[in-house]
């Protein structure tokens, strides 16, 4: 059994233990992009929300199924048109979630990147981070309040923008 880039733990595919090595890749080449770009701490909830983000959209992109052998600076402008500001990312993400939800319904069992991708899909929906409140009136934070007014944002809003200028700082 060897789809969506994961493989047994044997390499005979009789049913073992699978590695989710699409999703586990997607996660890393967020996690150098993120940390080439040098915007947030690493160990921060902002740097979670655009890792995830971020592996979310290569992850997704991955039509193919050849995410573990790709050159990653020939994606750059696929993520980027992907992640930019006037794009329903949010959209994209449901309706790929729900095409590999329906393909391996389809298949012999579960998908272990799937599940991991539709677990962080999860948190970034669910989840939400307080952050400055773009759409404020200039000047209008309170006397004392250095960085002006913020509120609370799903952290996939957040995440996103993180993980876009992160692949134009690479």
């Amino acid at each position: 059994m060897l789809h969506r880039g994961h493989q047994s733990t044997d390499g005979t595919g009789g049913g073992e233990l699978t590695v989710p090595m699409a999703w586990l890749y997607a996660e890393y080449i967020a996690d150098e992009l993120l940390r080439t770009g040098d915007l947030m701490p690493p160990t921060s909830f902002e740097f979670r929300a655009g890792r995830d983000a971020l592996a979310l959209t290569v992850f997704l992109s991955d039509t193919e199924g050849e995410l573990p052998g790709i050159r990653v600076v020939t994606q750059l402008e696929t993520w980027l048109s992907l992640t930019a500001y006037d794009q329903p990312w949010q959209d994209w993400v449901a309706g790929r979630m729900a095409q590999l939800a329906a393909e391996a319904a389809e298949s012999e069992g579960p998908d272990p990147d799937l599940e991991l991708a539709s677990a962080a899909w999860r948190w970034l929906e669910e989840t939400e981070l307080l952050a400055p409140d773009l759409n404020a009136v200039p000047g209008g934070a309170p006397p004392g309040e250095d960085e002006g007014p913020k509120i609370w944002t799903p952290a996939w809003q957040l995440g996103l923008p993180l993980g876009h200028l992160a692949i134009h700082l690479f």
